[in-house]
């Protein structure tokens, strides 16, 4: 059986090794990159990795516009990295499709859950259909559709809307999300629920009333 390819683009060659030697461990097979531009390059040559793990602060060529050229023709996992924790650098990367974003300094080990916790949901996928509310999700295709037309939502949006759908009129709390969406422990706060589900409103629309806030607890997807 082939290895699952990772992509870890850094410009420091020490956390670019102490990430392979981590991940390698996990029986992985990693590539790596050393600038943004060698990093597009590889990930277009390669066509078969299954999630990349991106640097910010890198020469030629930035984590942010890596993140938009794979964005025009995939929706590979991506998981950044940064040296600083800056809430607006944390929402321009869910706003360009980020699904992970993880300051450094950051326990490889942590790093690497996470990692296994993203493959483990897309390698779940099946060929399943749900409908709710004349939104259709394809699990199989990773697609989303309103009134036949597709909706752009990043991985971490899909996953979070196929969680409300599975679970109509519950109550969900921001932890329970967080459990179940997330699947490992999540050493943050309640912000990157809040901004993954304002961005989900925004796409889906008139539909996106569908996801109620329930003050002070969390969430409920409820079809009117």
């Amino acid at each position: 059986m082939d290895k699952i390819k990772i992509l870890v683009v850094d410009d420091e060659s020490r956390m670019r090794k102490l990430v392979k030697d981590f991940l390698t461990k996990d029986n992985y097979d990693v590539l790596e990159a050393e600038d943004g531009e060698q990093a597009v390059d590889i990930f277009f040559q390669e066509k078969d990795i299954a999630l990349v793990i991106l640097d910010i602060m890198m020469p030629k060529m930035d984590g942010w516009q890596v993140c938009r050229e794979i964005r025009q023709y995939s929706k590979v996992p991506i998981i950044m990295l940064t040296a600083k924790s800056d809430e607006k650098d944390e929402l321009l990367g869910f706003e360009l499709g980020v699904d992970e974003y993880i300051s450094k300094p950051f326990s490889p080990k942590i790093l690497v859950a996470r990692v296994g916790a993203i493959l483990r949901r897309a390698k779940a996928i099946d060929n399943e259909f749900i409908e709710a509310g004349g939104i259709v999700l394809d699990k199989a295709a990773h697609e989303v559709r309103i009134d036949n037309e597709v909706i752009s939502l990043s991985f971490k949006e899909f996953e979070l809307l196929t969680y409300f759908i599975m679970n109509p009129g519950i109550a969900l709390s921001r932890e329970r999300i967080l459990n179940n969406v997330w699947n490992y422990d999540y050493f943050g706060d309640a912000r990157t629920i809040d901004t993954h589900v304002k961005k989900l409103r925004s796409k889906l629309g008139s539909k996106g009333e569908y996801i109620k806030t329930i003050w002070g607890m969390g969430y409920k997807f409820e079809v009117e």
